[in-house]
């Protein structure tokens, strides 16, 4: 695995479609579907990408007690995505719960278990903003390496981290354990909320795994040829 996952952070199921016509004769297109639009468009958005052939990454950023966790897991497992995500802040039992929900839920659908991901810090929080507001006394470096492997030790199989922690995380876990980044622009544009950004080509040398890229893709004046330059600095 070594996508370049879209960024669908539109507010309806229609704009999120048409935006993605100039990308009908794209292989492997994958595309991340969010808390705007799925909250918005709900499980019919799944239903209409996966029509189209498209991957889909569902980043609902589940965070709750383990059995509230175990059940939303078991109900996500069966749309037939190929990755969720939780916060691995929400702890041991939580993580495991998830992974085993997941595995329920794809087996109950007969479809292939989604790969299971667990945040770690988001890309938009420093590491002054961590201890101050979450009153952790660690570094950010050392938290992010501790959280993953807590995913990693409780069957997540990779993380959602910003592309310069990769080396520590990988270090810390397995070699098949993956590291997809968000956080990516390229090299002229604007970071907007984002703190720890990298642009494609960095983040490859950093040994990430997978890109999630949005405003550089969604708000260019040509997002096929953003896409596609983001492909080549990537190396696919």
């Amino acid at each position: 695995m070594r996508p370049v996952i879209i960024a669908l952070d539109f507010p309806s199921q229609a704009t999120a479609l048409d935006f993605l016509t100039p990308f009908a004769q794209t292989p492997n297109l994958f595309v991340k579907v969010g808390m705007e639009l799925f909250y918005t468009a709900g499980p019919q958005i799944l239903t209409a990408l996966r029509a189209r052939g498209i991957q889909v990454f569902l980043d609902l950023k589940c965070y709750d007690i383990p059995h509230t966790v175990e059940q939303t897991m078991a109900q996500l497992g069966r749309q037939g995505v190929a990755l969720v995500t939780i916060h691995a802040a929400g702890g041991a039992a939580m993580i495991t719960a998830a992974k085993r929900g997941l595995l329920a839920g794809a087996q109950a659908a007969g479809v292939a278990p989604a790969k299971l991901l667990a945040v770690t810090q988001l890309t938009s929080t420093t590491e002054t903003q961590m201890q101050a507001e979450q009153l952790v006394s660690a570094d950010l470096p050392t938290t992010v390496r501790h959280l993953a492997r807590l995913a990693w030790q409780n069957g997540a199989d990779g993380v959602i981290a910003a592309a310069p922690e990769d080396p520590v995380i990988h270090a810390a876990t397995a070699p098949d354990f993956l590291c997809i980044n968000p956080g990516i622009r390229l090299a002229e544009d604007a970071t907007d909320d984002q703190q720890r950004v990298v642009t494609p080509c960095r983040a490859a040398a950093l040994g990430s795994n997978g890109l999630v890229v949005g405003r550089s893709i969604t708000r260019a004046a040509e997002p096929l040829a953003a896409y596609q330059r983001i492909l080549k600095e990537w190396g696919d």
